[in-house]
């Protein structure tokens, strides 16, 4: 094992666990806390929410996360082929699973929704029928998303725990 890949191994599994906190911390609290506000007060808080989000720290384990599952998952896929290195396989899937699982579903599902909540009054009678939808659509898409990091955090400590199992080559 090169200190680069244990390295990006190390990185990425606590990123993707960082981020599944993050996700984790939406689906079983505050999106049920937003839920109990009156919809023009969730709406504002969301819409606070969803402007206080784009921030560096926030990227850097969002983004910063997927960066390094771009260089390890190509670095599996070849190890795959050439190497048969131990560990690679779960890495691979890790990476998808992240880079499928939270950066996909939050470009195709969760930022169009933060994009249509943005758009409407929150006092408005369309604004109420959009939270309702929201609050159920946007949270089962983040439970994908709190599941997705969490599994991929596993596997990359699994790829980790079956490299230092293997014999010294």
């Amino acid at each position: 094992m090169t200190a680069i890949r244990l390295a990006l191994e190390v990185a990425a599994a606590l990123g993707a666990g960082l981020v599944a906190g993050i996700f984790y911390a939406f689906s079983t609290f505050v999106m049920r806390g937003l839920g109990r506000l009156p919809a023009e007060q969730g709406i504002a808080a969301m819409k606070s929410i969803n402007v206080t989000v784009l921030n560096p720290l926030f990227f850097a384990a969002f983004f910063g996360t997927a960066v390094v599952c771009a260089v390890l998952g190509l670095w599996s896929l070849v190890s795959l082929f050439i190497g048969r290195e131990p560990g690679m396989l779960c890495a691979l899937i890790g990476c998808l699973l992240y880079l499928i699982g939270v950066i996909g579903v939050t470009i195709w599902f969760n930022v169009p929704l933060n994009n249509a909540l943005a758009a409407v009054a929150p006092q408005s009678a369309e604004g109420a029928s959009l939270w309702a939808r929201y609050l159920t659509v946007w949270t089962n898409w983040n439970h994908v998303r709190t599941v997705a990091p969490l599994v991929a955090s596993a596997l990359f400590i699994a790829a980790l725990w079956l490299q230092a199992r293997a014999p010294a080559s």
